[in-house]
Formats: structure tokens, C-alpha cells, sequence
């Protein structure tokens, strides 16, 4: 049997995409934020493009105060109160106008959203998103961010099947976007926001953890002195399994480099044109369910139609793991790297 015939098929296999090239990021807004750059402004990394806000409420500008011509989304300052309350200063975005009096959404300034990347901003809607864009800085795919952007030197604590357990996180990763293998648990990511932890890379993350992640996220924002970003990148979904091993070659590869977690697209962004990444080996396929999710394997060829658990007869293809015999693999529980 030559090379062809055993690679023959493998176009059916579902194509992964591990990197992008070229990003355009977009950034949720609230109304009452203010932006502080414009459509088609250049902007360096770290540069300030939107001033966040905290413990956000609805302002009533007493009178005409906004005046002839206010629009939904301008930003509006001046004095706010009444007989009662007396008189005070007051800022915010304008929201809409009842009763003859305008509504502005204010808050207490926090740390603002800093660009992740240097790039073009794009598009500035109000109250509604923001987005910056660059085709020279590159991408590590995944699929969900929760928090972020963030940003941070990145730093492998373990394997790509590993577990770290809390006592390994302390103020050494201050700053830093820590991988952290195969599962991360609640403890752990509480352990890592409390010492200044910027980002987690993990290949998935619970349920559970989801939850009490965003709870905990909710209680930062609302303190009397904010939270620095922090980030989730979640590679694989909601199961424990081993980082795909083409993700962790290119996570090797950016160790001790700057990098960000942007949420959309949800991806590890870096901007090191210096950084080769390791080239994807031809044939590696890669188990995404059932009871042997997780496992890589070089591809055997077709299998042809087999019965699997449950009388179910589905196309399949032959998979090699080590030095095994080849075992036949629905082709929908297949993925191959690119």
C-alpha cells in the first residue's frame, strides 16, 4: 500500500484551524463609557482606547441642560441635582430623553480598556462596540474567552495533560498569562486573580467554574477599587482534556513572550514576527468525542462503514495510536490540524 492510499480520505476529516493571520478584534462597550480615540486612528500597544466604568446609573440633567441638538451616545458634562439634593457635577453619555429631560448613563472611572495589539481602530459605536484591527499580529485560535482583554508575559506551569493545583500559583505570576493544561478548578482561578495573575490559557473549563468565574468577575467590578483585566482562554469547551498537541508546540514556542487574550475572536494574540512556529506533521488526526476524546493518532486510511456502541453504523476511518493496531474512528469524532 503506497502513501497515497493511506492519506486517501483524510480530506473528509474536519479542518482545524490553530492560527490566524491578521485580527480584527472587537470590543463590547456599555453605555457610559467613554471612547477615547476615533475611526481610523493608529494606536501602539497599551495605549488607553476606552474609558471603563463602574457601578454605571441613570442621571437626570435637570431642565434643558443638554442643550439644542444632544443625540443618544454624545457625551455630555455639567451640573446635575436639584433644590433638594443641591447642586453637583456630573458626567456621562447621553441615553435618551423623557419628559422634556435627558437621561445619561454615569459611573466612577475604572481601568480603562487598553489595546492588546498595535492596529487601526476600525469602528467606533457608542454604548455598542469597538474594533481594531492589524494584519500583522497573528492569532492562537480557541473556543470561548471569558473576562479580558488582558494582557501579560506567558508562561507554561505544566504539561498539556497536566492539572495545576493552587499551592503552584502564587505572586511569581503576577502579571503573566499562566497555561495551565488540561483543567483548571475554581479554587485555583480565584487563587490567581487574588495575586495578580493576568490570563489562563486551559483546554477546558467546567461548568461550575464557569459560573462562579463570572460571579467572582461581577463582585471585582463592583469594588471600590476595580480589578485589574483578566481572561480565560478556553481551548477545547467544558471537558478535561490534553491540550491538542500542535496548540502547545505554538504555546512553547511564544513562552516568555508578550501575548493577549482578546474575546473576539476568542484567541491568544501576539505580535512577535520573530517566532517561528512549529510545522504541523501531514496525517496527525485527532479524537473530539467519545470514549477515546483526547487522543492523537496518525491517519490509516478509510474504514468504510462500521457498527459502533448502540447498533449505529457510521462512515469511519482508521486511526494508529503508537505502535497499536489501527482502530476505526467515526470520521464525525475526527479533526486534523492546519
Amino acid at each position: 500500500m503506497t502513501d497515497a492510499d493511506v492519506e486517501r480520505g483524510i480530506e473528509l476529516v474536519r479542518l482545524r484551524q490553530v492560527t490566524a493571520h491578521g485580527i480584527e478584534a472587537r470590543f463590547d462597550l456599555r453605555p457610559g463609557e467613554r471612547e477615547l480615540v476615533t475611526p481610523g486612528e493608529t494606536v501602539v500597544r497599551g495605549a488607553p482606547l476606552v474609558e471603563r466604568m463602574r457601578d454605571l446609573r441613570t442621571e437626570v440633567i435637570p431642565g434643558a441642560g443638554a442643550g439644542a441638538g444632544a443625540e443618544p451616545g454624545a457625551w455630555w458634562s455639567g451640573s446635575l441635582g436639584g433644590r433638594r439634593r443641591g447642586k453637583r457635577a456630573g458626567q456621562g453619555a447621553l441615553l435618551f430623553r423623557s419628559g422634556g429631560r435627558w437621561r445619561i448613563a454615569a459611573g466612577d472611572p475604572a481601568e480603562p480598556l487598553e489595546a492588546p495589539f498595535a492596529g487601526i481602530v476600525r469602528d467606533v459605536q457608542p454604548g455598542v462596540a469597538l474594533t481594531l484591527a492589524s494584519t500583522l499580529v497573528r492569532g492562537l485560535l480557541g473556543v470561548d474567552v471569558i473576562g479580558g482583554p488582558s494582557s501579560g508575559r506567558l508562561e507554561i506551569l505544566t504539561a498539556r495533560d497536566g492539572h495545576v493545583r493552587t499551592s503552584e500559583i502564587d505572586v511569581a505570576g503576577a502579571g503573566a498569562i499562566l497555561v495551565v493544561g488540561s483543567h483548571v478548578d475554581a479554587e485555583s482561578l480565584t487563587r490567581a486573580r487574588a495575586v495578580g495573575v493576568r490570563g489562563i490559557v486551559v483546554a477546558g473549563l467546567g461548568v461550575k467554574e464557569r459560573r462562579e468565574l463570572m460571579a467572582s468577575e461581577q463582585r471585582a467590578l463592583a469594588g471600590a477599587h476595580g480589578a485589574p483585566p483578566f481572561a480565560i482562554l478556553v481551548l477545547e469547551g467544558a471537558l478535561s482534556r490534553p491540550i491538542a498537541t500542535p496548540i502547545m508546540a505554538a504555546l512553547e514556542a511564544l513562552e516568555g513572550r508578550t501575548v493577549a487574550v482578546i474575546p473576539e475572536p476568542a484567541c491568544l494574540v501576539f505580535d512577535e514576527p520573530d517566532v517561528e512556529l512549529p510545522v504541523l506533521s501531514a496525517g496527525v488526526v485527532r479524537v473530539t468525542a467519545g470514549p477515546l476524546a483526547g487522543l492523537e493518532g496518525r491517519w490509516a486510511g478509510l474504514a468504510g462503514p462500521h457498527r459502533f456502541t448502540g447498533s449505529v453504523i457510521l462512515e469511519s476511518g482508521w486511526v494508529r495510536f503508537g505502535g497499536r493496531a489501527p482502530v476505526a474512528v467515526p470520521l464525525g469524532d475526527l479533526e486534523r490540524f492546519a
